[in-house]
């Protein structure tokens, strides 16, 4: 018996590695046909589209999510949501992310490694390769059922950043619904 077979994780986790492989080349076999900026906004609807998903499974599963008068509180929650989003959609094995809450109605998730980058840069296409990452982000936003007025990406490792710094500004701060699954 091979380490894989009495390692459920391990095959997890190559399961994840292979899909994201067919992904990288999806990717490239779309930007070669019809242009990178295509396979960028493709990408981007794509993932938006799970991210929704995923932000509606955390909202059900933890319940309401309301003000309870102490909106430091609330925004913890929401942030812990956020985490478990980014745990359901990407295994930490393949990155390093935390979230904190900055401020009375921000919310800032730092990536300091993304797989994703490192391979669209083995594949040579860093270049015209634009993140998804606010797109995920309004995903799972969505689905958790609250609106951002600020959803965007203050520094990234694309850019050769040493992180990712996304900032989540919310609407307001009037009660928090959670999402609804179609």
């Amino acid at each position: 018996m091979s380490a894989d077979e009495i390692n459920p994780r391990a095959q997890t986790v190559e399961a994840y590695r292979l899909w994201w492989q067919h992904d990288a080349h999806w990717y490239q076999g779309v930007a070669a046909r019809f242009g990178q900026r295509v396979a960028n906004e493709i990408n981007a609807e794509a993932l938006r589209k799970v991210a929704l998903h995923v932000g509606q499974r955390v909202a059900r599963r933890s319940g309401p999510l309301t003000d309870s008068g102490d909106g430091r509180k609330d925004l913890e929650e929401l942030r812990r949501r956020y985490d478990e989003c980014g745990d359901r959609m990407f295994p930490p094995e393949l990155r390093n992310a935390s979230t904190e809450v900055a401020d009375d109605d921000l919310i800032v998730l730092t990536l300091r490694r993304n797989f994703a980058i490192t391979m669209v840069r083995m594949a040579g296409s860093l270049e015209g390769y634009r993140c998804p990452c606010t797109a995920i982000h309004a995903g799972w936003s969505e689905g958790l059922g609250v609106t951002l007025t600020e959803n965007r990406a203050e520094s990234c490792l694309r850019d050769g950043d040493t992180a990712c710094r996304l900032l989540m500004r919310l609407r307001s701060r009037a009660p928090l619904a959670h999402g609804t699954e179609d």
